[in-house]
């Protein structure tokens, strides 16, 4: 009996410790797990706090520029992260913003970066240099808007009796993945029509300031003489002839810088919106006045200064207000001329029927902002029809009436 006891109790205690050796491995796996997913947590943090902003691209040797051949372009793994505890108690706290505001700010020094694509002969093709320079931001997969231009707008060669010549301004495509072939692409384009200049940053939003920057320090260099020059948009409609004719008479020496301007705009604050600007990166309450970016012209004298005043005015992430820095950094007021449309053309309020898209309307205009492809090539066509006529006045579908409201009665005037 005492035998059978004995080797029960063996038994039971040999269960317990194969029982305790059980639970005792559980619990080590779940707690390896529990470790490698934090890991995994901390590293999907990090990846996501990466550079939205700038640099993060092999550099080239200065002044090096792309030249008959193509050249691979590669991309670099970006900088590594600041600690959290190291970094700068003077930037911003972490705000729920599509841009990373912390990399920027850590960033925005760097505003050097090489020129892969190069025209340095542009401007010396014309004796003395062309009269206008039109220079278009453009993304690199926009071919279609690039070749609209080039057949409308944006034509190189006599306008008017002046010489006309064109740039597009691009930098590295963000998503690469949308136009694999772009290499060979603005390659190719570039041996055609001699018209692109390529930088080395990545072509975001707010990197449009280091196209401000690189742009004028290119002109500044390789267009010296230049009378004038054009600056906007790939989606703008410009009426050259009406900016000939504007400047005609006027002298290049002196300043000059004309456009929608903006006066009195106030920083948005609102996180969400793609303008967002917290106040710990601009306090003042009031930006100052800048145009608006689908389009403005300068002289070749304003062009030199603000060349040299984008190397002393600390970098803004929204261009048009970076330039307006600059216009105040150099003491010149911009000028407001009505020309510019840079927010569309508006229907007046009393004739909600009439049909804004008609060459008539464009025929007195130098910018008209945010136009289609298609719309840019059609109304290029219309206005240069010869049998265009805008003698005659326009004609409203449906007529209104003005009422003003007297003591007593009821008055009405209009069509």
């Amino acid at each position: 009996m005492r035998v059978q006891l004995k080797g029960d109790a063996i038994c039971t205690l040999c269960l317990v410790v194969a029982l305790f050796t059980i639970l005792y491995s559980q619990l080590s796996h779940m707690s390896l797990r529990e470790e490698q997913a934090k890991g995994q947590r901390t590293a999907s943090g990090a990846t996501h706090k990466g550079l939205h902003h700038p640099t993060a691209l092999q550099r080239q040797p200065e002044g090096r520029v792309m030249g008959t051949g193509p050249r691979i372009i590669s991309v670099v793994k970006p900088s590594e992260e600041v600690n959290e505890k190291d970094s700068d108690p003077t930037l911003p706290p972490s705000i729920n913003s599509a841009f990373d505001f912390r990399n920027y700010l850590r960033n925005k020094d760097n505003r050097q970066f090489d020129l892969l694509i190069n025209q340095p002969k542009k401007c010396s093709r014309t004796p003395g240099g062309p009269f206008l320079l039109i220079a278009i931001k453009s993304l690199v997969e926009d071919f279609d808007r690039r070749e609209i231009v080039r057949k409308t707008w944006g034509r190189e060669g006599l306008v008017n009796g002046a010489q006309v010549q064109r740039l597009f301004l691009l930098a590295i495509p963000k998503n690469k993945t949308t136009l694999p072939t772009w290499e060979s692409l603005v390659h190719q384009e570039s041996l055609m029509y001699r018209d692109i200049l390529l930088w080395d940053f990545l072509d975001t939003f707010f990197n449009l300031t280091l196209k401000e920057i690189h742009f004028l320090q290119w002109a500044n260099k390789f267009c010296p003489n230049t009378k004038f020059i054009f600056k906007g948009d790939a989606d703008v409609f410009v009426n050259v002839e009406n900016i000939i004719s504007f400047l005609d008479g006027r002298d290049a020496s002196e300043d000059l810088f004309v456009g929608d301007i903006i006066y009195n705009a106030h920083p948005i604050r609102t996180r969400k919106s793609k303008y967002y600007i917290p106040e710990t990166m601009y306090g003042l309450g009031m930006y100052p006045a800048y145009a608006g970016g689908g389009g403005f012209l300068l002289s070749r004298s304003t062009m030199k200064k603000l060349s040299q005043a984008c190397g002393q005015v600390e970098l803004f992430p929204i261009d048009d207000v970076f330039l307006g820095m600059c216009l105040q950094r150099i003491n010149l007021k911009p000028v407001l001329h009505e020309g510019f449309k840079t927010f569309g053309i508006t229907k007046p309020s009393a004739a909600p029927n009439l049909q804004t898209f008609d060459p008539c309307f464009y025929k007195d205009l130098m910018v008209v902002h945010s136009l289609k492809a298609a719309e840019i090539w059609l109304m290029w066509n219309l206005l240069h029809n010869p049998r265009l006529s805008c003698t005659q006045k326009k004609q409203v579908k449906k007529t209104f009436r003005w009422k003003i409201k007297t003591k007593g009665t009821t008055n009405y005037f209009g069509t």
